[in-house]
């Protein structure tokens, strides 16, 4: 659906632990668990770029271990990896293996333990942290990076700063360009979150739906002749 509807990047997130296997947070999600829907999303998409993301405990203990994670989601399909924090030496080496890469500052959910709970970053002088972070990654060779949680004005200040693409959520109008957890953007949650916008009712139109087709089996109208053989 996403690439039907012209988005240009279609992110495999390690988000898929929350979203669809029911985790509280991104941290228990596995290498294995990504190779798994990196292949299932690779089968429906034929346009976009497809980035995958490095899971935690897959990159951070060595650059070895980095470099042969992002090998492992690019044989299963993926085009590109993301990574999350500041992590110049291991994006520089999978860079180098001829691995495409996606950087990630700012509000990293993989450290929501560090940072006692999903919190905005860069407030005050501690921007200029999350700005040094960003250009470290460009320096390694990320050919984009996501800008997560933090101040609007920071994220318009490290866009200007940056030669390479910044990509938004829940910071603002000012980066290159905006990504969003598909889930949100359906409405498919029952939760809104600041900084998503649901362009669907998709929870509320999908529960309607099962609801009428409950109703219907239990009175018997459903199925018909038309949908007998």
């Amino acid at each position: 659906m996403a690439d039907a509807a012209g988005v240009d990047v279609v992110l495999v997130g390690d988000s898929v632990g929350n979203v669809m296997l029911g985790y509280p947070s991104t941290v228990p999600v596995t290498l294995e668990d990504m190779v798994h829907h990196t292949r299932a999303t690779r089968a429906g998409v034929e346009r976009a770029l497809l980035v995958s993301d490095l899971p935690f405990g897959t990159y951070q203990s060595s650059v070895a271990q980095a470099v042969d994670s992002a090998v492992a989601l690019m044989r299963a399909g993926g085009e590109a990896v993301k990574l999350e924090g500041d992590y110049a030496e291991q994006a520089s080496a999978i860079v180098r293996a001829g691995i495409p890469v996606m950087g990630h500052v700012g509000m990293t959910p993989q450290s929501v333990n560090a940072f006692g709970g999903h919190r905005v970053q860069g407030r005050g002088e501690r921007g200029d942290t999350v700005l040094d972070a960003a250009k470290r990654m460009e320096d390694a060779g990320v050919f984009g990076i996501v800008l997560e949680l933090i101040p609007a004005e920071l994220a318009a200040r490290i866009t200007e700063a940056l030669a390479i693409p910044t990509i938004g959520i829940g910071a603002g109008s000012g980066c290159s360009g905006q990504i969003q957890v598909l889930h949100d953007v359906l409405g498919l949650t029952t939760k809104q979150f600041r900084h998503a916008k649901a362009y669907v009712a998709g929870w509320q139109s999908m529960v309607d739906g099962l609801s009428e087709y409950t109703r219907e089996v239990r009175e018997g109208t459903f199925p018909t002749p038309e949908n007998s053989f």
